[in-house]
């Protein structure tokens, strides 16, 4: 299927995304090679049509991201301006079969808090003059100045519950509501694809209207092998709006359970009949790796230091913001009723938590937000008898996966860890728990603030019981009444958060697509727990 090149829509000026047809030097030398490259060969240049993405961007140093359509070598330019005058050259990697024709270049040493135009060029292996056309992104690098501010969105769940691109209705809406908001990140909390969900053409609604879906064969059936794996992550980039936001909005992206199949955890055995493949772990791998190929995610990419691929990390945005990164999925134990007294694997698992708690103890930012892809206090199942998420419905004490969060909050408090934030997706509705020791079984914690917002572009969903180990209380909440609506019955949601350099104060914003702030709330920063 051929794509059009992204761009087409204009973007606000401190974010302005070049286009249109540019000439490269025509003495653009491949590092090392000592040859010089015209921009454009007259046939037989590589094509990048799934547009480019920036991740894990912070004061200094960010990814890029490209796909190829044959093989290809991967250059980046760098500048601080549209002319690209004086820009900065990144050799990145021979890109070809192995990883599906994507590549990610890593760049340092870039200045901090400026906005960075970047351009990808392929080029070709084995002919450096045949280059393909310049493809343009742009991003603004973590502020090393507190008063700068820092401004993000944060979501989850995309194209699930059949609900996949729509032509009628000018595919993921939500994506250029948010491209216009223009903010410095993207958080994507999650639920990224649905490997286990297929898209049918069509699907009639209850009222009669005809849901229209773009389809291709990797989203026939529920995703088993690598290939399937990869065509389930390109299918989202067939959206304009998502390869426009991406060239424009650089993200931090965590995976939940869709990405591999509902509910997954690690051990387990499927007994669905629409699998060949019954070993989750194996499913898993094979996600795991299509993930790393299609998002740029700094720990999962070539380390060059021995350390594991692994999801969960720091993302260091200024002397504000720590995003921490969390895994709930790869290290948790099975899906269980969730009753025992003690329990040290998790949610997280014990190597996670720890690891966990030594960078929240160490971290010096003003706000650390702990990017949750399942929520703490919202009821779950999974099944008749099991929980899929932390809360199991027992008001009282304490048991099994809450165990671990009671000893991480506790921790939290004793050590005083100031402006702690939970943000999460999920549940497919939008709302605001505020927790407190007072209301709660458990209460050796400090007060906090947890958020939920999506999904960006999937089924929308009732609201989740509450579990009152922890003391929340539902200070907003919007969501459907009944299971599954479209995005044509009911908004899709994302959420912002906003602090200002000068107080040092965080706004949360639920919104709407179509431009409603639903619930703001602010907090103050330097306290434990507010």
């Amino acid at each position: 299927m051929s794509l059009p090149v992204p761009g087409s829509s204009p973007s606000p000026a401190r974010r302005s995304v070049l286009r249109g047809s540019l000439a490269a030097s025509a003495a653009l030398t491949l590092g090392g090679t000592g040859l010089a490259a015209p921009a454009f060969a007259l046939s037989g240049r590589p094509r990048a049509e799934w547009g480019v993405q920036a991740g894990d961007v912070t004061a200094s140093s960010g990814l890029v991201w490209v796909r190829a359509d044959r093989p290809a070598r991967m250059l980046v330019e760098t500048s601080a301006t549209e002319s690209f005058r004086h820009a900065r050259r990144h050799l990145g990697p021979l890109i070809g079969a192995g990883t599906d024709f994507t590549g990610t270049t890593a760049l340092r040493g870039l200045p901090a808090g400026e906005q960075i135009h970047y351009r990808v060029t392929l080029v070709d292996p084995d002919d450096a003059r045949r280059t393909g056309e310049p493809v343009l992104g742009t991003f603004r690098t973590a502020p090393d100045r507190r008063r700068d501010g820092v401004r993000f969105l944060w979501s989850g769940d995309i194209a699930g519950q059949g609900w996949g691109i729509n032509p009628d209705i000018g595919g993921f809406r939500a994506y250029e509501e948010m491209r216009r908001l223009d903010p410095d990140f993207f958080l994507c909390s999650g639920d990224t694809i649905y490997a286990d969900g297929v898209i049918q053409p069509s699907v009639t609604l209850p009222d009669g209207r005809i849901w229209r879906n773009v389809t291709t064969p990797e989203k026939a059936k529920v995703a088993e092998t690598l290939d399937e794996y990869r065509g389930n992550f390109r299918y989202n980039l067939l959206d304009h709006n998502v390869r426009a936001f991406n060239a424009q909005v650089p993200s931090v992206v965590q995976w939940d359970d869709h990405e591999v199949r509902n509910n997954w955890y690690p051990g387990q055995i499927l007994d669905d009949p629409r699998y060949t493949e019954k070993d989750v772990d194996v499913l898993a791998a094979r996600a795991s790796r299509a993930f790393g190929e299609y998002f740029p995610v700094s720990t999962l990419h070539a380390r060059g230091d021995g350390r594991e691929r692994r999801m969960h990390r720091v993302v260091r945005y200024g002397p504000l913001l720590d995003v921490f990164v969390l895994d709930m999925r790869s290290y948790r134990n099975a899906n269980s009723p969730g009753r025992q007294a003690d329990d040290t694997t998790g949610i997280l698992g014990a190597e996670q938590l720890a690891w966990l708690k030594r960078e929240l103890a160490a971290s010096r930012a003003v706000w650390k937000v702990l990017a949750a892809d399942m929520p703490i206090g919202l009821v779950v199942p999974d099944g008749a008898a099991n929980f899929e998420a932390i809360a199991q419905g027992d008001p009282g004490a304490p048991l099994g996966r809450e165990l671990q969060i009671a000893e991480l909050l506790r921790f939290v408090k004793h050590r005083r860890i100031t402006g702690t934030v939970w943000l999460t997706a999920d549940v497919h509705y939008t709302s605001a728990q505020h927790y407190a020791p007072e209301r709660a079984a458990f209460q050796d914690f400090a007060p906090f603030w947890e958020f939920v917002s999506g999904p960006l572009a999937a089924g929308g969903f009732p609201a989740n019981a509450l579990d009152a180990t922890f003391g929340p209380e539902r200070v907003f909440v919007r969501a459907p009444e009944r299971a599954n609506l479209s995005p044509m019955e009911s908004p899709q949601y994302f959420g912002e958060v906003d602090i200002d350099g000068h107080s040092g104060e965080l706004t949360v914003r639920l919104r709407a697509e179509g431009g409603t702030v639903l619930f703001s709330k602010v907090l103050q920063p330097g306290r434990v727990g507010q």
